[in-house]
């Protein structure tokens, strides 16, 4: 187990510095010019050009990723200039490790902007998560206890017309009926652990989580539903009920097993999706997370923000793969062999 483990590990490193190197890649093969973008649309050429060596884009490409490299795990400075450093200490930016890159738009730290964002998207995804997970898995459950019946049919029809609605239409509809009209719930506004605690904090996230967790939750009704089904008609599982096991010793200790492997597969990618931000749901609820920050930094053309988002939404469903191989090799001790 620890030699797949470390295999996994390994595999993750080379794959997010390839992430790297082809996310600079394409960043310089993007016509525009970042320096031009950087100091604006007045700016004579010896301008555009002193911004160039301020910000280090009038090295090499390659110079360049091997110095991002070195920012993630060393941490750097801004300007990327030692002459400029030396005369202009006072403008001097310090990023430290993981430095992910400055923002001339924002004049801020790549850093800055992600440490205020991630953690209302991370918030967001992991209750949705909790939202999707458990209900898909226990209507799945259920339906597949029940099949043929109207409460299958009922079950799997509801989950479908939920994710048949685009997620703008369900944040409108749950702020317009259940926080405005009916007075269900407050209107959301994002709270942090210490301004509301954690009753505050969550009753934050409860409508956002739940507009995302009705996106997700008919494939996991439908995947636990099929795998439940699938593993009934197996000959351990006869076997069992001719022990005498009852159908929910039956279903959790035998049949949900078998549904496991496809639904960690997809709670770990789904999850690592979201940790990059809901765009739609965020700005439905007026939430500055990921999403919103990597919209803004699009309109804006904001070259190092969006590198430094796209090396990090990477390598976080790379992580999410690793975490993933390895809950497999705990499902099933076969998947270590080879």
């Amino acid at each position: 187990m620890i030699a797949y483990t470390v295999r996994r590990l390994l595999i993750g490193t080379m794959l997010i510095l390839a992430l790297t190197f082809f996310t600079y890649v394409l960043f310089f093969a993007v016509p525009s010019d970042p320096a031009k973008q950087a100091c604006g649309k007045n700016c004579n050429e010896e301008q555009i050009e002193q911004t160039r060596i301020a910000l280090g884009y009038d090295k090499p490409w390659v110079t360049q990723w091997t110095d991002f490299l070195q920012g993630v795990v060393q941490g750097r400075q801004y300007p990327d200039d030692a002459e400029l450093q030396a005369s202009n200490p006072e403008l001097v930016t310090e990023c430290e490790a993981p430095c992910l890159g400055f923002s001339f738009v924002n004049q801020k730290t790549v850093n800055e902007l992600i440490s205020g964002a991630l953690p209302i998207s991370a918030s967001i995804a992991l209750v949705a998560l909790v939202f999707w997970v458990t209900g898909g898995v226990l209507f799945g459950i259920m339906a597949a206890m029940t099949k043929g019946s109207f409460l299958d049919r009922g079950l799997v029809g509801l989950t479908l017309i939920a994710y048949a609605f685009p997620s703008f239409f369900i944040g409108k509809f749950l702020i317009t009926y259940v926080a405005i009209k009916w007075q269900l719930v407050e209107y959301p506004a994002y709270l942090t652990i210490a301004e509301g605690g954690i009753g505050g904090w969550l009753s934050s996230l409860f409508l956002p989580a739940l507009t995302l967790s009705l996106l997700y939750l008919a494939g996991y009704v439908r995947i636990t539903r099929s795998y439940v089904l699938d593993s009934l008609t197996e000959d351990y599982i006869r076997t069992a009920r001719a022990k005498g096991l009852k159908g929910r010793v039956l279903i959790s200790k035998h049949a949900l097993r078998a549904a496991l492997t496809p639904l960690v597969t997809m709670i770990g990618l789904d999850f690592a999706t979201l940790l990059g931000g809901a765009i739609i749901t965020e700005n439905v609820f007026n939430y500055p997370g990921l999403g919103v920050v990597a919209l803004q930094a699009f309109n804006a053309d904001d070259l190092p923000t969006m590198v430094g988002l796209v090396i990090l939404l990477g390598s976080f469903v790379i992580v999410a793969n690793i975490i993933v191989d390895i809950l497999y090799a705990v499902i099933d001790p076969r998947v270590r062999v080879g």
